[in-house]
This record gives structure tokens, C-alpha cells and sequence, in this order.
């Protein structure tokens, strides 16, 4: 695992064997951070990582300018290795150990972009859960994204704040928005 792009472009991410994790394919993100990176300037941006494992998305945005990090991850092991590699690479990430649907219920922040990546073995109602929490408890600016990543087996264009997916080899990007007029 690697940092695509930004400050800490080629620095290696060697997570140990035994956290719980399917890190994001380093194919995978760079295709995911060309997308937002025709659509944000990342300097500007508050981000949650749900699901947050090794902290690969988190070091991305980071790398990239991101002031404002988030990660979110129920594993103390973890939390850990994500505050020690931010430590290592002096990013100020703010980690928190959390069920993400509990985090969800009792966050008060609103964020301009929410990522989630959930084990891929999910149901589809626990992925929909997450989608619902965060509009219901409106942890997402008005203009902001929510992108969960499952596997491409995995269907959820069918919620009313679907916008639109990418699939990259087997892991699909689907985003969410907040789509109701005022």
C-alpha cells in the first residue's frame, strides 16, 4: 500500500498481518481520487473515514492538503496503527474509536465529503443504514458527498440520494448526495 499523490506521494503503508482490513487498492484510489479531484479543492474540505482500517483513504487526503481528518474505526488495533503511522508522517488526523453506526447516531459535525468502507460482506440494508444516518442526521453539507465502497455484487443505486457509481476491477464507488429541493 502506498500514498498515490500529494506531500507524501510514494511513502509505503505496511500494515501488519493480523488488523482486519481489505485496504483499498492503490488502482482503486488513485481512479477515486482523479474523480474528486475534478470536483473539490481538498485544502477546503472536512472528511470522515467510516470504516477507516489501516487509514489509506485518510493518509490520501491528508497527502493531499485535507486539514480537517476524521477516521472512525470499531478495532482498537486498528486505531492504533492509524495514530501511530499519522504520528510517523506528522499528519493531525483525529482518530476516534467507534462503532461507525453508534459514531452516526451521536455525531454532531457536518462534513463536506464521508467515506465508507464497510466490509464487503455487508447486507445490503447494513450499507443503506449507513447512507440513511448520515442524511437523517445530516452529518453531510448540503453540497457534500458520501462514497461507500462494496463489492460489485453489492446494488445500491436504488436510494433516493444515489447519484452515480464507478467500478474498478471487483470494488465499486457508489455516491450519495443530498438531493432534496428546498
Amino acid at each position: 500500500m502506498r500514498i498515490v499523490s500529494g506531500i507524501y506521494k510514494g511513502r509505503r503503508i505496511q500494515a501488519p498481518k493480523n488488523l482486519p482490513v481489505r485496504p483499498t487498492t492503490d488502482m482503486s484510489k488513485e481512479a477515486l481520487f482523479n474523480v474528486l479531484n475534478n470536483r473539490y479543492h481538498f485544502s477546503q474540505l472536512r472528511v470522515l473515514d467510516l470504516f477507516s482500517g489501516t487509514g489509506n483513504i485518510s493518509y490520501e487526503f491528508a497527502s493531499r492538503g485535507s486539514q480537517e481528518i476524521t477516521a472512525v474505526d470499531a478495532d482498537f488495533n486498528c486505531v492504533k496503527f492509524i495514530k501511530a503511522t499519522s504520528a510517523g508522517f506528522e499528519m493531525d488526523l483525529s482518530v476516534v474509536k467507534s462503532d461507525v453506526y453508534k459514531f452516526l447516531e451521536a455525531n454532531k459535525t457536518v462534513y463536506d465529503l464521508i467515506f465508507a468502507d464497510p466490509p464487503y460482506d455487508f447486507s445490503e440494508k447494513q450499507f443503506l443504514t449507513i447512507v440513511d444516518l448520515v442524511f437523517e442526521k445530516q452529518s453531510l453539507d448540503s453540497e457534500g458527498c458520501l462514497i461507500i465502497e462494496h463489492s460489485k455484487h453489492t446494488k445500491l443505486d436504488a436510494h433516493p440520494n444515489f447519484v452515480e457509481k464507478r467500478a474498478y476491477g471487483g470494488s465499486v464507488f457508489s455516491f450519495f448526495e443530498n438531493l432534496e429541493v428546498e
